[in-house]
C-alpha cells in the first residue's frame, strides 16, 4: 500500500492542478455538525458515518465527505461564480465490506456557476480525466435528472411521486414501490386488514408516533388504496429507461426515442445532449464514453443531474477511483432560500498510487 506521505504528496499535486484552474483552497473542519446531515439523509447516515457527542455542540460527525460543508460555506459567504479545491481525510463506516478503507484521503474540485451548466459539467469531468491520464481507468457517465423527470411526469398522486423520488437512490425499494403503485404486487395482509377496518381497536401506542400521526398515516393509506394504479405502459417505459447502457451517441438516440413516449424527460435529455457537445469541446471522445441511465443510484444520494465515475479496469475490487456530479438541489436545501447550479468531483490519490503500481 502507498505510504501516507506518498498519498499526501499525490494529493498536493492534484490540488495544485485545480488551483491552477482558479480554484480557491478551502479546509472544512474534520468534525461536522450531525444535524445537517441527519436532516438531509435521515437516520440512514448513522450507518455510514462516525458520530460523537459534544456537551456544548451536540452531535458531531467525522467528515464523511467535503461537498456538504463546502456548499454550506459557499451559500453562506461565497461570491459568484466560484471554484474550490480541497484535500484531506474523510471517514466512512465499512461494516458491510471490511476490506475497504474507513479513512482515506480525498481531493476535490467544486464549481458554482450559473453561466453554462453543461460547460461546467464538462469542465469538472475533463479536469479529473486529465488528472487520471495514463491510469488504467474507464469512465462512465449518467444523469439522475432523466429518471427524476420520468417520475415527475407520471400520471399518479403527488404522494406516490414523492415516495418514488425519495427512494430513487435505493434501487430495490424504488422498484418495489413502482410495482406496488402499478398494482403488480399484492397488498401485504396487515395493510389489507387495516384498510378493511379489521385492525385491533384500542391497542396501546408503541414507539414515538402520536395517535394523530397514526391516524394521518392510516388516512394516507386509504387515499393511496383509492388511487388508480400507475399504467403498465409507464412502468414498462421507466424500466426500459433504466436499462439504457450505451456509448453516449447511442444512448442519446435511445433517450430521444423514449422522450416521444415519455415527453416529461425531453428537457432532461436536451441537457444530456448539451453536455455531450460541451464534453466534445473539451476534447473528450464521447463516441467511446459510456452512458448508464442507472449510474450513481446506489452511492450518490445528493446528486440530481449529471453523474460520473472512473473505474479501475484491472481492479474491479476497488471502489471508484474518482467520481462526481451535479447537485443543484443541495444548494437549495442548504441555501436558506438561495440556490446556484453546482457540480463537482473527487479523486482518491491512494487508489491512484495503487494503480500506478506503488504498492
Amino acid at each position: 500500500m502507498p505510504t501516507r506521505s506518498e498519498t499526501l504528496a499525490c494529493a498536493a499535486g492534484l490540488r495544485a492542478m485545480f488551483e491552477a484552474e482558479g480554484a480557491a483552497l478551502v479546509e472544512p473542519p474534520i468534525l461536522q455538525p450531525a444535524d445537517t446531515l441527519l436532516e438531509l439523509y435521515g437516520e440512514d447516515i448513522r450507518a455510514r458515518a462516525y458520530v460523537t457527542s459534544d456537551a456544548l455542540r451536540g452531535e458531531q460527525m467525522l467528515r464523511p465527505d467535503f461537498t456538504v460543508p463546502v456548499v454550506q460555506m459557499h451559500m453562506r459567504e461565497g461570491a459568484e461564480p466560484a471554484r474550490y479545491t480541497y484535500a484531506g481525510e474523510v471517514f466512512r463506516r465499512q461494516e458491510h465490506d471490511p476490506s475497504r478503507a474507513n479513512e482515506y484521503i480525498q481531493v476535490g474540485y467544486e464549481v458554482f456557476d450559473r453561466t453554462d451548466p453543461a460547460a461546467a459539467d464538462a469542465e469538472v469531468f475533463a479536469l479529473i480525466a486529465a488528472g487520471l491520464k495514463n491510469l488504467p481507468v474507464v469512465p462512465v457517465t449518467g444523469d439522475i435528472g432523466v429518471l427524476m423527470a420520468a417520475v415527475e411526469g407520471l400520471n399518479t398522486t403527488a404522494r406516490r411521486k414523492h415516495a418514488l423520488m425519495r427512494h430513487i437512490w435505493r434501487p430495490r425499494r424504488f422498484r418495489g414501490l413502482l410495482e406496488r403503485f402499478a398494482g403488480r404486487t399484492p397488498v401485504p395482509p396487515t395493510r389489507a386488514a387495516l384498510l378493511a377496518g379489521e385492525a385491533p381497536k384500542g391497542a396501546p401506542l408503541v414507539g414515538l408516533r402520536s395517535a394523530a400521526e397514526i391516524d394521518a398515516r392510516v388516512a394516507a393509506l386509504h387515499e393511496d388504496a383509492a388511487a388508480d394504479p400507475i399504467s403498465a405502459r409507464d412502468v414498462d417505459l421507466i424500466e426500459v429507461l433504466l436499462e439504457v447502457r450505451e456509448t453516449m451517441p447511442n444512448a442519446l438516440s435511445r433517450l430521444h426515442d423514449l422522450a416521444v413516449d415519455l415527453p416529461s424527460i425531453a428537457p432532461a435529455v436536451a441537457r444530456v445532449a448539451a453536455r455531450e457537445k460541451a464534453l466534445q469541446a473539451r476534447g473528450v471522445n464521447t463516441g467511446d464514453l459510456i452512458f448508464e441511465a442507472s449510474y450513481g443510484r446506489a452511492s450518490m444520494e445528493y446528486y440530481d443531474g449529471f453523474v460520473f465515475g472512473f473505474r479501475a479496469e484491472t481492479r474491479p475490487d476497488l471502489p471508484a477511483i474518482a467520481s462526481g456530479g451535479r447537485y443543484d438541489a443541495l444548494t437549495r436545501q442548504l441555501g436558506q432560500g438561495d440556490e446556484i447550479p453546482a457540480v463537482g468531483g473527487v479523486m482518491r490519490p491512494g487508489l491512484m498510487l495503487q494503480l500506478e503500481g506503488k504498492v
